[in-house]
């Protein structure tokens, strides 16, 4: 009499762990679409009979994913809205069913963010994160690939050639921009100041240099200040804001390429007349928008939320359904531009 066979036999058979095959048969989750497959499939024909309940045997089962995202500020209501427009991408899919497991890293500090992404990829088959550059970081991406998680980074590339494609803007383009809008406000012999978070962020570090490279092409006879560190705080920024009307009288512009423009607005406010100091800022928030309306923001470069959470949940979608072969991208999304008359 054949013997019965088990799910180590299964297991084998489809090319899996156990483990996988025992995810699948009980529907915990973290289980590919093509890993399913596969053990239906193999079961069908080594004669393993699959209980009636089990997720795998439904008819018409909807494929399901668990994807986690690690952002950072829950308290920003930029990175509130980052984190609706996640939610809604994942609901929108309505092929599969999508679990999003949204979360958020305490500080900047690597240690927090590398906690963080952990704990996300502990119950997710892809993450997506916003964090600095570490090597603790990159350590971290390193093995998460090699467990077969891929980790997509947003906004700040921070995962390198292990990461499974990049999300977000070109940052050299965005500061190119940033440049460009000064030289054509400020045609006189001035000086402007750039403002970073920190050496971490390298994407604020490209902004930077295509803003200085910018202003050195359309306008060399306008100054730029020593590069201003914020921290990516309010405070920090409303501070150095102040610092730098009092340090130099020829001020005319302000280029804040990472977070903290709130500082710099209400410093402004407070100091100068509107329109008084160009100030460029990033993203269209309750408090830029009411900048520019009272002209004491002259441009908003925004991220496109909505496009890249869809793009974004599509390509993680795919990535764990089709396995490492999908290539990894690095995807570029157009900036929005907001101008004074746009509000």
């Amino acid at each position: 009499m054949a013997r019965r066979p088990t799910l180590q036999d299964l297991a084998r058979a489809a090319g899996v762990g156990t483990a996988t095959v025992d995810r699948a048969l009980n529907g915990r989750g973290n289980v590919s679409a093509r890993s399913i497959a596969a053990i239906v499939e193999a079961a069908k024909r080594i004669g393993y009979p699959l209980p009636a309940s089990a997720p795998v045997n439904a008819p018409n089962a909807k494929p399901r994913f668990d994807l986690g995202f690690v952002l950072h500020k829950p308290s920003q209501s930029f990175y509130q809205r980052f984190a609706h427009e996640i939610t809604r991408a994942c609901a929108e899919r309505t092929e599969a069913q999508i679990t999003p497991h949204l979360s958020f890293s305490p500080s900047q500090a690597p240690d927090d963010f590398a906690k963080a992404i952990t704990d996300s990829a502990s119950k997710s088959q892809a993450v997506a994160a916003t964090a600095i550059n570490h090597p603790t970081l990159s350590r971290l991406v390193d093995r998460l690939t090699e467990d077969g998680i891929p980790l997509f980074p947003l906004l700040n590339d921070f995962a390198g050639r292990s990461g499974a494609g990049y999300f977000g803007l070109d940052n050299m383009k965005v500061g190119r921009l940033a440049g460009w809008m000064m030289a054509t406000q400020l045609q006189r012999p001035c000086r402007v100041a750039v403002m970073v978070g920190g050496a971490r962020w390298h994407g604020q570090g490209l902004r930077e240099t295509g803003f200085r490279s910018a202003l050195r092409e359309h306008a060399p006879q306008i100054t730029v200040a020593d590069t201003s560190v914020n921290l990516e705080t309010r405070q920090v920024t409303y501070e150095a804001t102040l610092d730098l009307l009092q340090r130099h009288a020829d001020l005319a512009g302000i280029y804040v390429a990472g977070g903290g423009m709130e500082g710099a607005i209400a410093a402004l406010r407070e100091a100068r007349p509107p329109g008084k100091v160009s100030l460029i800022v990033n993203e269209l928030t309750e408090d830029s928008r009411e900048a520019l309306a009272d002209r004491y923001v002259t441009m908003v470069i925004a991220t496109p939320l909505q496009t890249l959470c869809r793009a974004l949940v599509r390509h993680m979608v795919d990535r764990v359904g089709k396995g490492p072969e999908f290539s990894r991208e690095r995807l570029f999304f157009e900036p929005l531009i907001y101008l004074p008359d746009s509000v």
